[in-house]
């Protein structure tokens, strides 16, 4: 699987309390170089993410080059949840799911069940991504690759660890750019 030009999105932090729009963050790599950022805005707990995402990496200047969209986990901004099967058609692009552990699915599903305006549909859109599977050390969910593919994208794009770089990236801009410093595990 061709590699160059790979871009991976995370979300700046928020209190827990903030109501409005989040930042995110995508950095797009070709292989080990990190060549450039995107950035928009996701309602928190909203239903816009998917439409940001394919606007984002549409619009974007590598758009013709891009093979890859990375996402840290399936919702952005709290439970504004990516939908893959979408992402994937809207942009022509394979995309990734990365966590670095399983997250609990019997806390997200009474969240968004029984907290979160939409949360049925959210819920059925986490359903639909499948479940997370073990790959290289993380769990992924992937709409347009098989596993294997999953794995060689995780090993050649892990650098410093088992996280992507442009996850880790991602992570790192988002927390820095938008909450005064980076901190914490990407």
């Amino acid at each position: 699987m061709a590699l160059s030009h790979v871009v991976g999105f995370d979300d700046a932090p928020f209190p827990r309390a903030f109501r409005g729009d989040v930042p995110v963050v995508g950095c797009v790599f070709s292989e080990a170089t990190f060549t450039g950022v995107l950035s928009g805005r996701v309602r928190k707990d909203g239903r816009n993410a998917t439409d940001v995402l394919a606007r984002l990496v549409r619009e974007s200047k590598w758009a013709p080059q891009l093979y890859l969209v990375m996402l840290q986990g399936i919702a952005l901004a709290g439970f504004n949840v990516v939908d893959l099967a979408s992402l994937r058609s809207l942009t022509g692009l394979p995309v990734l799911v990365v966590a670095r552990r399983l997250p609990d699915l019997g806390a997200i599903r009474d969240a968004l069940l029984g907290r979160v305006a939409g949360g049925a549909r959210k819920w059925a859109l986490v359903e639909a991504a499948g479940p997370m599977e073990p790959c290289a050390g993380v769990f992924v969910q992937r709409a347009g690759l098989d596993l294997a593919e999953a794995a060689e994208v995780v090993h050649r794009t892990a650098l410093h660890g088992n996280i992507p770089e442009p996850l880790r990236a991602a992570h790192l801009v988002a927390g820095g750019a938008f909450g005064g410093e980076s901190r914490g595990r990407a």
